[in-house]
């Protein structure tokens, strides 16, 4: 194949080719040398078979990923791709198996699990990857937190803890530019790879998922540009199924009609270091039954047999706002808000994705199966597509185009504060980096109490304080440690105590059940629900008022998520600014700890008038190999939100295939 790997100052792959089919190779080759621990991480996630290879720490994973029928769903999706993207998949799974041994032999996770032989990767695999990273994406799991809330508080206790589920992505555009700052769980290696892909077709930047072709949510196509944030749409039904065991051993489950067989088998988990494990298999027309629960998960890529990679080569090769927007109406999940910018000065807002038609009671809760009313209804809610003038905001915020999709949605003041900030003309660093508070219930709640002695003190420096959460600031780490104890002590308080009982449900769901983490989530609402929170928030301020002054920085640090093998890596122990509701979303659960664990996961400029003028940026690295130069070269540019720049002239690259 004739293609060829270039790499800029930063490693960062840009790759060249004479056609499509050979830069998929190249693409998947370059995946595969710089990240191949990850993509086997994720892959054997898609199959459920990551016990077998790191150890009984994750069998809970490998139980869900065969219960919800992972790999099934992305092989009928392979299965069901018209032949010019089954095609393009495949040269990219070549590649993919092309650089497997030399991505094999440069990371050191390989030999520290004694996993030194790698099996070949199969056409399927990429849908698989790109399920793995979205099926806890989106709002199921929050369904299972409320129905345990409704079972331990009642019905009308729901609205308490308004969550949004994930949100902190934000983006902007105007006429000749489009910029954002997606957030996902901070994971090392990062979720996105940098790339160039370039050949007579196209010549697209982007951020990649590695082991997925093509750059499906921020690409910079040189006469237009695309950003997605989440839509926060509500897209996956989970049911309460009644199943029950016959005397010949098979399964069956009451639907509306009465009782009914369905498919079973058990499957074997083999585990590192452990037993294997026997899980058994159920699914129901409804869907795959997830947990011991009994409940089913229903989603449209499951139900179609399509995850929407027929709209991944025709984004490519787009060239208009409308170009971008028609290769959209083939996405699937996860549903995506979309801000489009091209050459011309037109700007699209457009959302992208299937939202079932049902009956809204499937959007809080797991239904019952048996009641037809819960049962989807044909076709899927149309989405919108609607010229901008001026400037356009997502920021998982509830918009006219979105508000019909779904019910729960981020506060709308990110969105404003960028709208703000923007319009009085700042640029993309300083928008990127806003370290200004939103929401105003904590400080309301401190302006009711009156306490003397050390905690009036702290009361008045917290209410004087200009509510930047600034990494250097005491009054930041004061308020954050005042925070924490009140959600302590309103998690203790009697209001919540019933919430402490046993959810029922997987324990795989318990970062969504957990209500402690909730309570911190939900602060904000609960302090104007709950008649004993101006009492609690009194006894939380007297709880830390004698507390040394600590910078907030000191509290709030980077922790990103990686899997545990033995193998070290750099200090990583960066001291943050930003929080959960400021524009620089650098996500704590109060209460629980104020270490970031979700952020921003990349950050970029895209100038549609000039792409040399663009700029981008990653927590850590190009490579995912530890010790490798380019392993977490980035991460200082991003804790003080500078970027790299999008170098566009070839002879400026550096002809070479590892990224060091």
């Amino acid at each position: 194949m004739t293609h060829a790997i270039y790499r800029d100052a930063w490693g960062i792959p840009h790759l060249r080719a004479d056609s499509v089919s050979e830069l998929a190779f190249a693409q998947g080759l370059v995946a595969a040398t710089d990240r191949a621990w990850q993509v086997q991480v994720e892959r054997w996630r898609s199959e459920g078979r990551l016990a077998e290879h790191v150890g009984p720490g994750e069998t809970g994973w490998d139980r869900f990923a065969r219960r919800a029928r992972l790999a099934a769903t992305a092989r009928r999706c392979y299965e069901n791709l018209d032949e010019p993207t089954r095609a393009w998949i495949g040269s990219y799974v070549d590649g993919v198996n092309a650089g497997l041994p030399t991505g094999t032999a440069a990371a050191p996770e390989f030999a520290a699990t004694g996993r030194s032989a790698v099996d070949p990767w199969e056409p399927w695999h990429p849908l698989g990857v790109f399920l793995v990273q979205h099926i806890l994406f989106g709002t199921f799991p929050g369904k299972l937190w409320r129905a345990h809330v409704e079972s331990t508080l009642g019905p009308d206790a729901a609205s308490w803890f308004a969550f949004e589920g994930p949100s902190g992505s934000n983006a902007w555009a105007r006429s000749g530019l489009v910029a954002g700052d997606p957030h996902r769980i901070l994971e090392l290696p990062g979720i996105y790879q940098q790339v160039r892909l370039a050949c007579p077709e196209f010549d697209v930047v982007g951020l990649a998922f590695p082991g997925v072709p093509g750059v499906p949510h921020f690409g910079h196509a040189g006469p237009v540009a695309w950003a997605v944030t989440n839509a926060m749409a509500d897209y996956q039904d989970v049911y309460r199924e009644d199943l029950r065991r016959t005397a010949s051993g098979g399964v069956e489950a009451r639907g509306p009609r009465g009782w009914e067989p369905v498919a079973a088998h058990v499957e074997e988990i083999l585990v590192d270091g452990g037993d294997p494990v026997p899980v058994e298999i159920v699914e129901t027309p409804r869907g795959p039954v997830i947990d011991d629960a009994g409940i089913s998960l229903r989603y449209p890529a499951m139900v179609d047999g399509d995850l929407g990679f027929g709209a991944l080569l025709p984004l490519l090769r787009a060239r208009t706002v409308d170009d971008v927007a028609d290769a959209l109406e083939r996405w699937v999940e996860p549903v995506n808000s979309v801000l489009v910018a091209d050459s011309t000065g037109a700007v699209l807002q457009l959302s992208a994705g299937r939202v079932p038609l049902r009956d809204d009671r499937c959007r809080e809760v797991p239904v019952p199966a048996w009641e037809s009313r819960y049962h989807w209804r044909d076709g899927y809610a149309p989405t919108a597509r609607v010229e901008v003038t001026g400037v356009a905001v997502n920021a998982n915020d509830r918009r006219p185009d979105v508000a019909d999709l779904g019910n729960g949605f981020a506060p709308p003041h990110r969105a404003r504060r960028i709208a703000k900030l923007v319009a009085n003309g700042a640029d993309p660093h300083a928008v990127h980096m806003d370290l200004a508070l939103g929401g105003n219930a904590l400080r309301d709640l401190l302006a009711k109490l009156s306490p003397d002695g050390a905690a009036g003190r702290l009361r008045a420096r917290l209410l004087a304080w200009d509510g930047r959460m600034d990494a250097g600031s005491a009054e930041a780490g004061a308020y954050a440690a005042w925070r924490t104890a009140l959600v302590r002590r309103l998690h203790r308080s009697p209001a919540l105590a019933p919430l402490r009982a046993p959810s029922g449900f997987d324990e795989l769901f318990t970062p969504w059940t957990d209500p402690l983490a909730r309570t911190g989530l939900a602060l904000d609402t609960l302090v104007s629900i709950v008649d004993s929170a101006v009492e609690l928030a009194g006894l939380a301020l007297d709880d830390v008022a004698t507390l040394d002054d600590e910078p907030w920085g000191r509290r709030h640090r980077l922790f990103p998520i990686r899997l545990d093998v033995d193998v070290p890596v750099p200090a990583l122990a960066v001291r943050l600014g930003g929080d959960t509701n400021c524009v620089l979303a650098t996500s704590t659960v109060p209460g629980v700890s104020d270490a970031c664990w979700r952020g921003p996961v990349a950050r970029y400029v895209w100038d549609v008038s000039d792409r040399s003028r663009s700029r981008w940026v990653v927590p850590f690295g190009a490579s995912g190999v530890p010790g490798d130069p380019h392993f977490a070269d980035q991460l200082p540019l991003w804790a003080a939100g500078d970027y790299v720049p999008v170098e566009t002239d070839w002879s400026s690259l550096t002809l070479g295939t590892m990224s060091a």
